[in-house]
C-alpha cells in the first residue's frame, strides 16, 4: 500500500469513528459503580517505558498525569466528562470553587469532610498547607510559574528548604478554611489548583522526589507495586467513597495492570490481539491503514490540546543565533511533519507556539515563503530551503555539528530523521541521537546534557496560551542543570515576559488575549522553538473494553471505562 492511500484510509477510518454514538460512562447520580454489570476484571495498559518518578508534584509526563488522574486529588480538579465540559474546573478536595476576593487576590477553601488517604488517615487542612509548600520544597516544574503569585513564593524558590510561604497561605483545623494571598492578582489560579502538581498527600510526605515509591492516594485506586523497569499493578483504594462524581468517580475496573517495556509496533499488535485494552504510544504511521482497514470500531480520535515543536538551546552554537534559529522556522516543511504523524485526517501545520482555539493565538503565519515577522503571511504556504540556506549563511554557522535528540519510537524517529535531512540541506553537520521515552523528555531539558535542537511534543495543563508561552517561554521556568526545567531553549525575554506576566494578571478576557499575542509575535521573532503541528489523539484499544471515555486534557479516563 502505498503512502498516500495508507494515510487516506486511516483519515477514513478516523473519520468513521468519530461519528459513532458517544459513549455513556458520563458519571451520573453520585457517581458509585457498585452494582454496575461492568463492574470488576484487569484493565490492561502498555507503554514502551516507564514515565519517571512517581511523584505528582514533580512528574511532567502525560504518561503518567493520565494515571495521577485516578490516583490524586486537588482542592479542585478538571470535570471527568466526556464532553468539552472536561475543560471546566470543579470542586474536588474542597465544598466549592471560590470566587475571588481583594480584586483577585485572595482565594478562600473550605475542605470537604471525610475524605481519607489509601492509608485509612483522615486527610486534614495540614496535608493541604503541607503539599503547597512541599512543591517549592522539592522544585516542582511548575513552582514558578503556577504558584510564584503566593506571597513568600519568591522566599521559596530561593530556599526552598526554608520555604514557609508566610503570608501567603492560611490554614484553621477548626473551620477546614484554607486561605491563599497572592501577590497579584492571577485570573487562572483555579486552574492551576486543578493541575496534578497541586495534589493533596499527606504531611509526612519527605521533601524530595519520591522516585520510585508511590504516595498515598485519595482517588478510587492506590499502587500495589511499581517497577520502572517492568510495570506497575494498581488495585482499589478501600478507603475511596465518591464526594463529588464530577471530580472523582468510582472506577469500573477492580485493578490496572500497567506493563513497560513492549516497543510501539509490537504493542499495536498485542492490543489488535487483545493481549492488552489499550497502549500509550503513537501509533506507527506504517500501522494505520491496517487499523482503520481491519480495526475502525477500536480507533478513537478525539480533539487534542497538543502539538509537536522544535525547541533549540539559545545559549549554545549554533542556535545562540538568531538568524540560525530563524532559518530552521523556514525550512520547516510542517506538511511532512504532518504526513510522518499519520496525516491531515489527525495532524495539520503549525505556525505559531499556541494552537488554533485558544484565546491569544496569532492567525499568522512569519515563517513561511514570502513572509517574515515584519510581513506575515495569514497562514503557512510552505517551506523555503533557499530562503533559510542564505539565513545560515549569514549567520556564520554553517557547516557547525548538530544533533538531534529524539524519542526512540516510530514517529519521533521518523521526524528526527527527516529534520537532520532539513539541517544538512540547509548547511549543517546534522546527526541524530534516538533516547528511550523514559529519559528523553527529563534528558532534552537539563543545560548540562548540551542539547542543541530536539523533537517533543507539548499537551496543555489546561486550555490557556499561558500553557504554551509562559510555561515554555517563560524566564522562571528555566532551571540550569535540572531535569525539571520545562523551558527547554532556556530563552528569556524582558518584553515577552512583561507581556506575559500582565495577561496572567489581567482578569478581561479580551485584554489578555491581547497581551498573549504581543508575546507570541516577540517569541515567533526570537525563534527558540519552531512549532511544527497541532494534532488530534489517536487511541487504540481492545475489542473487549467498553464505554470508551475521553476528557480533552488526560485523555482515556481509566477509572471510566470497562472490560469484558
Amino acid at each position: 500500500m502505498s503512502l498516500a492511500v495508507m494515510v487516506g484510509v486511516s483519515c477514513q477510518a478516523a473519520r468513521a469513528q468519530d461519528s459513532a454514538p458517544p459513549g455513556s460512562a458520563r458519571p451520573v447520580g453520585d457517581g458509585q459503580t457498585l452494582g454496575s454489570p461492568h463492574r470488576g476484571g484487569t484493565l490492561r495498559l502498555t507503554a514502551s517505558s516507564s514515565g519517571g518518578t512517581l511523584d505528582p508534584q514533580i512528574n511532567y509526563t502525560s504518561e503518567y498525569a493520565q494515571i495521577f488522574a485516578v490516583l490524586y486529588d486537588g482542592l479542585l480538579s478538571f470535570r471527568k466528562a466526556d464532553d468539552q465540559s472536561s475543560d471546566e474546573v470543579v470542586p474536588d478536595l474542597a465544598e466549592t470553587v471560590p470566587q475571588p476576593e481583594d480584586g483577585g487576590r485572595t482565594w478562600r477553601f473550605v475542605l470537604r469532610r471525610g475524605v481519607r488517604f489509601s492509608t485509612g488517615r483522615d486527610l486534614t487542612v495540614a496535608d493541604v498547607a503541607a503539599s503547597i509548600r512541599r512543591l517549592f520544597r522539592v522544585g516542582s516544574p511548575t513552582a514558578g510559574s503556577f504558584y510564584g503569585a503566593i506571597i513568600g513564593a519568591d522566599a521559596c524558590l530561593r530556599d526552598p528548604a526554608r520555604c514557609t510561604l508566610a503570608g501567603g497561605l492560611e490554614v484553621d483545623p477548626a473551620t477546614r478554611t484554607v486561605v491563599f494571598h497572592l501577590s497579584q492578582p492571577d485570573a487562572e489560579f483555579p486552574q492551576k489548583l486543578a493541575f496534578p502538581h497541586a495534589s493533596i498527600l499527606p504531611a509526612d510526605m519527605p521533601d524530595h522526589d519520591l522516585g520510585n515509591v508511590a504516595a498515598p492516594t485519595t482517588g478510587p485506586y492506590r499502587f500495589v507495586s511499581y517497577d520502572p523497569d517492568r510495570g506497575a499493578v494498581l488495585e482499589r483504594n478501600p478507603f475511596f467513597h465518591v464526594w463529588s462524581a464530577d471530580a472523582q468517580p468510582d472506577g469500573y475496573v477492580d485493578h490496572i495492570r500497567y506493563d513497560f517495556g513492549l516497543p510501539d509496533e509490537a504493542a499495536v499488535t498485542a492490543v489488535e490481539n487483545g493481549q492488552y485494552d489499550w497502549m500509550f504510544d503513537m501509533k506507527p504511521l506504517d500501522r494505520l491503514g491496517e487499523l482503520g482497514a481491519r480495526y475502525p470500531r477500536q480507533v478513537h480520535l478525539r480533539a487534542l490540546y497538543g502539538m509537536y515543536y522544535v525547541p533549540m538551546n539559545v545559549n549554545l552554537p549554533p542556535f545562540n543565533n538568531r538568524l540560525a534559529r530563524q532559518a530552521v522556522n523556514r525550512a520547516l516543511d510542517r506538511r511532512a511533519m504532518t504526513i510522518l504523524y499519520g496525516g491531515s485526517a489527525v495532524a495539520a501545520p503549525l505556525c505559531t507556539i499556541v494552537p488554533p482555539g485558544i484565546p491569544g493565538a496569532l492567525e499568522e503565519c512569519a515563517h513561511t515563503i514570502g513572509a517574515d515577522p515584519d510581513h506575515p503571511a495569514p497562514s503557512w504556504r510552505g517551506p523555503d530551503l533557499e530562503g533559510a540556506r542564505r539565513m545560515v549563511a549569514a549567520s556564520g554557522t554553517a557547516g557547525q555539528k548538530v544533533t538531534v535528540v529524539v524519542q526512540n519510537t516510530a514517529v519521533e524517529m521518523s521526524m528526527g530523521v527527516w529534520l537532520r535531512n532539513m539541517l544538512q540541506a540547509i548547511g549543517y553537520d546534522a546527526s541524530v541521537k534516538p533516547l528511550a521515552h523514559a529519559v528523553q523528555f527529563n534528558y532534552i531539558q537539563n543545560t548540562s546534557n548540551h542539547v542543541q535542537i530536539s523533537v517533543t511534543d507539548w499537551f496543555a495543563d489546561y486550555p490557556s496560551a499561558s500553557n504554551f508561552l509562559d510555561a515554555l517561554f517563560g524566564c522562571e521556568n528555566f532551571h540550569p542543570g535540572s531535569d525539571n526545567s520545562i523551558n527547554i531553549a532556556g530563552y528569556c525575554d524582558k518584553d515577552a515576559q512583561a507581556a506575559m506576566d500582565a495577561a496572567k494578571q489581567a482578569t478581561d478576557p479580551a485584554r489578555a488575549a491581547e497581551l498573549w499575542a504581543r508575546a507570541g509575535r516577540i517569541v515567533t521573532r526570537d525563534s527558540p522553538a519552531a512549532p511544527a503541528i497541532r494534532i488530534n489523539y489517536i487511541d487504540l484499544v481492545s475489542s473487549r473494553l467498553g464505554n470508551y471515555f475521553y476528557t480533552d486534557l488526560y485523555h482515556m479516563t481509566f477509572s471510566q471505562v470497562w472490560v469484558r
